[in-house]
């Protein structure tokens, strides 16, 4: 028996505010959604177009509130082939919340606070 990985998932408040910043912050594109036939929630699955890992976007129609995301010490980690280009994209777009220079790594959060690493490729 072999387990492979086949997406994560974070709930969001807005796919209108989140599509957006997952393509212009990370360059993820949707690669297919799933309306439930109550219309209760919207799942979109985001690509990189290279890998075969996605990234779930759920968003819960009834939800009024921010989701809590505790001490907010999980999350995930992009590399990236251009790591200046990338950091100044993030630095206008006002995204960076946290940075150590140290490991020469830096995160960003998305619209509803999760942090997502970004890595030179090596």
């Amino acid at each position: 028996m072999k387990l492979t990985f086949a997406h994560n998932n974070f709930n969001v408040r807005s796919l209108k505010a989140s599509l957006p910043f997952y393509e212009k912050a990370l360059g993820l594109t949707e690669h297919h959604r799933k309306e439930a036939s109550d219309g209760s929630f919207t799942l979109v699955y985001l690509t990189d177009g290279v890998t075969p890992h996605l990234l779930e976007l759920t968003e819960l129609k009834e939800w009024d509130r921010p989701y809590n995301l505790g001490d907010n010490e999980f999350h995930l980690a992009f590399d990236v082939d251009d790591f200046e280009a990338a950091h100044a994209l993030h630095k206008e777009m006002d995204c960076i919340c946290f940075e150590n220079l140290d490991m020469g790594i830096y995160f960003i959060a998305d619209p509803d606070g999760y942090w997502l690493e970004i890595v030179p490729a090596k």
